[in-house]
């Protein structure tokens, strides 16, 4: 939405920023073309995506379409744009969806958010099919995640220690760990990994009625 106030650097080579609202299929288009001009583009990765708390009985129309926009449709359109490009690279190029846990399980609270996560996973199986074997297409599914944010989304910080206790690694995600997953994904290693949901959960979260019968005796 803004330029950040650095942009990153490796190797001598500097990251790039462009403005765009990808819900919108000829602004997605505009800047895969921006991006991918002059160079080439060998990797998408579809990152944008979210929704704060609605109830269902309530969210309005106007909320649940913008919702299904950013986490579904944006991605759709990005993919498109990006196909072009993509299978000019020698070997072509790879596909990486960001998608959650609230696509594989009920997700009160953010029902537009799961199900478009949910249309995201059919569509990486799809997009898989159609376009390969010039351009991989994977989905990763990330779990509970420690951002900058996490208190607006988990609580107080003993609500987050609690959380993260009851996940099998004993932790939230960190943004790192997505990344890992999407270098892997990006790279020669995953050559013939295509169509895959990769799950970055941590082991995933614990069945409630484990602690409600733990709580009232087995």
């Amino acid at each position: 939405r803004s330029a950040p106030a650095r942009l990153p650097e490796a190797d001598g080579r500097q990251a790039r920023f462009f403005a765009a609202d990808v819900r919108d299929a000829a602004a997605a288009a505009g800047f895969i073309d921006a991006a991918a001009g002059g160079r080439g583009l060998d990797v998408l990765v579809n990152n944008a995506g979210g929704s704060p708390y609605a109830a269902a009985s309530t969210a309005s129309a106007r909320f649940s379409e913008r919702i299904v926009a950013l986490n579904l449709l944006a991605p759709l359109y990005l993919a498109q744009a990006s196909y072009r490009w993509l299978v000019l690279q020698p070997g072509g190029g790879a596909i990486i969806n960001i998608a959650s846990v609230a696509g594989i399980r009920p997700s009160p609270g953010t029902a537009a958010y799961g199900a478009a996560k949910a249309g995201l996973l059919q569509l990486t199986g799809t997009l898989a099919q159609e376009w390969g074997p010039l351009v991989r297409v994977n989905a990763v599914v990330v779990g509970l995640i420690q951002t900058q944010d996490a208190a607006a989304t988990y609580g107080s910080e003993t609500a987050q220690a609690a959380i993260a206790d009851s996940l099998p690694l004993r932790r939230m995600a960190r943004p790192q760990d997505v990344a890992a997953a999407c270098v892997y994904l990006a790279s020669a290693a995953a050559a013939y990994v295509s169509g895959a949901q990769l799950a970055v959960h941590g082991g995933g979260e614990r069945p409630l009625f484990l602690d409600i019968m733990e709580r009232n005796g087995r």
